[in-house]
C-alpha cells in the first residue's frame, strides 16, 4: 500500500508539473503578444495547480518552484507599464476579480511587489493589504508556501534604514517593516504548527491499530518511520517527530526496540528532550532491565544493545569518559558468564563495541584511561585479538598519536599482545607468512613512534617496550629488536644532548649502561639466530659507541660481530656483505687508539677470508683512510692487492683447464682499478710500472686464444684505459703521474 501511494503521488506530481508547462506557455506567447487579459487568465490557471492537497510538502515544493520561476517573468511584464497600458494601481484592483482564492492571492502579492516598488502608495498599506488576505488560506501547506511566497516578493521593498522606502512621504518606516514580517512569522508559525499536528495524528492512529504489536512495531513499524525522521534533515521536524514517537507507543515497545532507536539517534540534527536529561542513567537502566528480564538472551543480543548504547552516549555525553568504561564493564560482566565466547556474530559486535571510541576520540590514549578497555579485549578469540590489535596500531599511525609514558606504553601493549607473543594454543609457525610479517611490521612502526623528550621517562618506555617483546619467541625477534634498538640510539643522542647522565627514579640513564641493555638485547637475536642482523646490529651500536668516545664499548661491540661473522655466518654471500659492513664501519671508527685498530685490522684480514677475492679487496681500505693520517699504511694495502692478483691467477689456472673463461680477465681488471684507485691516492707502494705490467697482462689474455669473448669484460677493460687517458690529459701533476703508463 505504501508503494501504492508512492505512485500515486508521483503521477499526480506529475500531471501537476505537465499543466504547469502547458498554461506558462500559454501565458509566454500573451506576455509575448502585450496581452494582459490573457496572461492573468493563463498565469491564473497555472497557479490552480498550486490548489492540490494530493501532495506531501516535499513533492508540493517541487511544484511550487516551477510555478514561481514563471511568475517571476510576470513580474517583469507587470513592471513595464508601456507593454500593457494599465496604471499599477488599475492593475492591483484588477486581479482582485481571479475566480479561486489562491491563484488571485499569489497575483496580488506579485502585483504587490510591483505596487511597492513604483511608490504610488504607501508600502505599509499595501504590505498590511497582502498579509491578512493572506488568512484567507488555511491549508497548512498551501498556507506556508504562500506567506513564503510574499515575503520573497517584498524582502527587497522593505521600508529599511537608507532604503528609499524608509520616512517617505506617507510616514513608512523600518518598524512597519517588522511589524509587517512578525505578522507573517506568526500566521506561518501556526501553520506549522498545524502541519506537524497532521503528521504526528497519523502516529497516533498508528499506535491504535490492534494489528501493530511489539513484533510488528520493531521489525516493520519503527524502521520504516525512522528513515523518514533521518531522511527529512530538518531540526525541528526531527525533534517534533521523535517525541511523537515516544509519547504514542508504550514502554514496552521503546524497551524492547531501543537497539533500533538509538542506532538512529547519532543520525539526527537534535535530539528530543527525553533523551538530552539525564539520558545515560535512564537507558542503562532501561537494557539491563531487558537483559535481565530475558534469562535466555542470546550473548549477541546483549552486546548490540551496549553497542547501541554506547554510540549514543559517544553522541550525546562525548566528554563522559566514566560512560563509556561502564559501559565496556557492563559488557565485561555479561561475557564473565559465558566461559568461552564462540558466536562469532557477538565477536564482531564486540570489535564495534571496542571500535568506537577510537572512531570517536581519534586517540588511542583515550582508550588506554579506560579499565575496562582490556578486559573486553580479553574476551575475544586469539584471531580476533590480532585484527583489534592491528585496529589499534593503525589508530595510532592514522592519527600520529603520542604514546610518552611508560605506563601507557604497559596498558597499550597488553592490549596488542596478541601480534606480540604466542596466546593460549596458538604459535607463530601456524601463521599465514604474509599477514605475520604485515603484522610484526606493523609492531615495529609502533615501536619507533613511541618516545619521550625526557631522557628519564623514555628509557623507562624502552625497558617497557623490551619486557613485552622478549618474549615474541624467534619469529617475532628479528621484527622488533631493531626498532627498540633505534630508539635506545636515539636516547643515547638525547643524552649527548643533554651533556651528561640523567639519573632517574629506578634506572641511571647513562649510556653505559644503555649500551649493555642493547648488548643483551642484540645477544638474544644471535640466539634465534639470526647472525647477520645482529652483527649489523652490533656494528651500528659501535658507532654509536664511537660518538659518545667509549672506546672500550665500541671495541666490545666489534668483538661481538667477529664471533657471529667467524662462527655463525657459514653462507657464502652473507660472509661477503658481512665484512664489507665491518670494514665500512671499521673505517669510520675515529675513537680506537693504535693498539686497538691494529688488532680489528687484523681480525678482518684473518685466514678465513683469505681465499676470498672481494674481501681482500674490501679489507685492503682498512689500511688506507683518507681523514685519518696515521691510518695509512701503503705496504699492507700492497699485499691485499697481491693477494687478490694470486687469486686471479689461480682462477686463471682452472679456467684454462675448463677449455677458458672470461671470468679471470675481469678480476685482473678489477685488480687494476683498485691499483688505479690507490696509486691515485698517493700510495708510494703503488708505481706506475705495476699499473703498465697489469694492463699489459690484461691485454695479452684478451688476444689469447683460450679466453672466449665476453663484451662485458671488453668493455670494462676499454673504459678504465679511457680513464688512464684521460687522467693523462688533464696536466699538471695528475697528468705527470700518469705520463708514464703507455696505453
Amino acid at each position: 500500500m505504501l508503494l501504492d501511494g508512492i505512485e500515486d503521488e508521483e503521477k499526480w506530481l506529475a500531471e501537476g508539473i505537465a499543466s504547469v508547462q502547458q498554461n506558462a506557455l500559454f501565458m509566454h506567447r500573451a506576455l509575448d503578444a502585450n496581452n494582459l487579459r490573457d496572461a492573468l487568465k493563463y498565469s491564473a490557471q497555472m497557479l490552480s495547480e498550486l490548489r492540490t492537497s494530493k501532495l506531501s510538502p516535499h513533492k508540493y515544493y517541487e511544484l511550487y518552484m516551477r510555478a514561481f520561476d514563471e511568475l517571476r517573468k510576470l513580474e517583469m511584464f507587470f513592471k513595464d507599464e508601456s507593454r500593457h497600458g494599465v496604471s499599477v494601481v488599475d492593475l492591483y484592483e484588477l486581479v482582485h476579480h481571479a475566480g479561486n482564492i489562491l491563484p488571485r492571492l499569489y497575483l496580488l502579492c506579485t502585483v504587490g511587489s510591483v505596487y511597492m516598488k513604483t511608490k504610488e502608495a504607501p508600502p505599509k498599506d499595501v504590505l498590511k493589504d497582502l498579509v491578512e488576505m493572506c488568512r484567507g488560506v488555511q491549508h497548512p501547506v498551501r498556507g506556508l508556501f504562500l506567506r513564503s511566497y510574499l515575503v520573497q516578493v517584498s524582502r527587497d521593498k522593505l521600508p529599511d534604514i537608507g532604503a528609499d522606502y524608509e520616512r517617505d512621504r506617507e510616514g513608512s518606516t523600518v518598524m512597519d517593516a517588522i511589524e509587517f514580517v512578525l505578522q507573517n512569522f506568526v500566521e506561518m508559525n501556526k501553520l506549522w504548527v498545524r502541519l506537524h499536528h497532521q503528521v504526528g495524528k497519523n502516529l497516533h492512529i498508528l499506535s491504535q491499530l490492534d494489528g501493530v504489536d511489539l513484533e510488528v512495531y520493531r521489525e516493520n513499524v519503527l524502521p520504516r518511520v525512522l528513515e523518514q525522521v533521518v531522511n527529512c534533515k530538518d531540526e525541528l521536524a526531527q525533534y517534533y517527530l521523535m517525541d511523537c514517537i515516544i509519547q504514542v507507543f508504550p514502554d514496552e515497545y521503546h524497551l524492547q526496540s531501543l537497539e533500533t532507536l538509538l542506532a538512529a539517534c547519532p543520525h539526527l540534527q537534535v535530539l528530543p528532550e527525553f533523551l538530552q536529561v539525564e539520558a545515560f542513567a535512564k537507558l542503562s537502566s532501561a537494557i539491563g532491565k531487558v537483559i535481565e528480564a530475558q534469562v535466555d538472551m542470546p550473548v549477541v543480543g546483549a552486546i548490540t544493545l551496549y553497542v547501541s548504547l554506547l554510540t549514543f552516549t559517544l553522541r550525546v555525553h562525548p566528554d563522559r569518559l566514566d560512560y563509556v568504561d561502564q559501559i565496556l564493564g557492563a559488557c565485561v560482566k555479561k561475557l564473565a558468564e559465558k566461559p568461552r565466547l564462540e558466536d562469532k556474530r557477538a565477536t564482531k559486535q564486540i570489535v564495534v563495541l571496542l571500535s568506537a571510541p577510537l572512531e570517536k576520540y581519534n586517540d588511542i590514549v583515550t582508550a588506554l584511561t579506560l579499565s575496562n578497555y582490556p578486559r573486553v579485549m580479553d574476551h575475544l578469540d586469539n584471531e580476533t585479538n590480532k585484527v583489534m590489535a592491528m585496529v589499534i596500531i593503525q589508530t595510532i599511525m592514522k592519527n600520529s598519536s603520542c604514546i610518552s609514558t611508560a605506563d601507557k606504553v604497559e596498558v597499550l601493549f597488553e592490549l596488542i599482545k596478541g601480534l606480540i607473543k604466542d596466546l593460549d594454543g596458538t604459535t607463530a609457525d601456524e601463521l599465514d607468512e604474509e599477514d605475520f610479517k604485515e603484522e610484526q611490521n606493523s609492531v615495529a612502526r609502533l615501536i619507533n613512534m613511541l618516545y619521550n623528550e625526557n631522557p628519564e621517562e623514555l628509557l623507562q618506555i624502552i625497558y617497557t617496550v623490551r619486557k613485552h617483546i622478549m618474549n615474541g619467541g624467534p619469529t617475532r625477534l628479528p621484527f622488533t629488536v631493531p626498532p627498540l634498538v633505534f630508539s635506545a640510539l636515539t636516547l643515547i643522542r638525547c643524552l649527548q644532548a643533554h651533556d651528561g647522565d640523567v639519573v632517574g627514579e629506578e634506572v641511571p640513564a647513562t649510556p653505559k649502561a644503555i649500551f649493555q641493555l642493547l648488548n643483551q638485547t642484540i645477544e638474544a637475536l644471535s640466539v634465534v639466530p639470526s647472525p647477520e642482523l645482529a652483527l649489523k646490529l652490533f656494528l651500528q651500536c659501535a658507532e654509536a659507541a664511537n660518538d659518545c668516545e667509549l672506546e672500550p664499548i665500541a671495541y666490545e661491540f666489534f668483538t661481538q660481530a667477529y664471533v657471529l661473522y667467524e662462527e655463525e655466518i657459514a653462507d657464502s654471500k652473507a660472509q661477503v656483505t658481512a665484512i664489507h659492513l665491518i670494514v665500512g664501519t671499521l673505517q669510520r671508527m675515529q675513537v680506537f687508539g693504535i693498539e686497538n685498530r691494529d688488532t680489528l685490522t687484523h681480525k678482518a684480514t684473518g685466514a678465513r677470508i683469505l681465499n676470498s677475492f672481494l674481501l681482500i679487496f674490501a679489507c685492503s681500505h682498512l689500511f688506507w683512510v683518507d681523514d685519518q693520517d696515521g691510518d695509512k699504511d701503503g705496504e699492507r694495502v700492497l699485499l691485499c692487492l697481491k693477494r687478490a692478483l694470486r687469486i686471479a691467477n689461480a682462477a686463471q689456472q682452472m679456467a684454462n683447464a675448463a677449455r677458458g673463461s672470461s671470468g679471470p680477465v675481469t678480476l685482473f681488471v678489477e685488480i687494476l682499478n683498485k691499483y688505479l684507485y690507490f696509486f691515485e691516492k698517493g700510495n708510494p707502494q703503488i708505481t706506475s710500472n705495476m699499473i703498465q705490467d697489469l694492463v699489459e697482462l690484461i691485454t695479452e689474455e684478451m688476444q689469447s686464444d683460450s679466453v672466449t669473448a665476453d663484451p662485458a669484460s671488453y668493455a670494462f677493460f676499454a673504459s678504465t684505459l679511457r680513464y688512464i687517458r684521460f687522467q693523462k690529459q688533464k696536466g699538471g701533476s695528475i697528468g705527470e703521474k700518469f705520463e708514464p703508463i703507455t696505453v
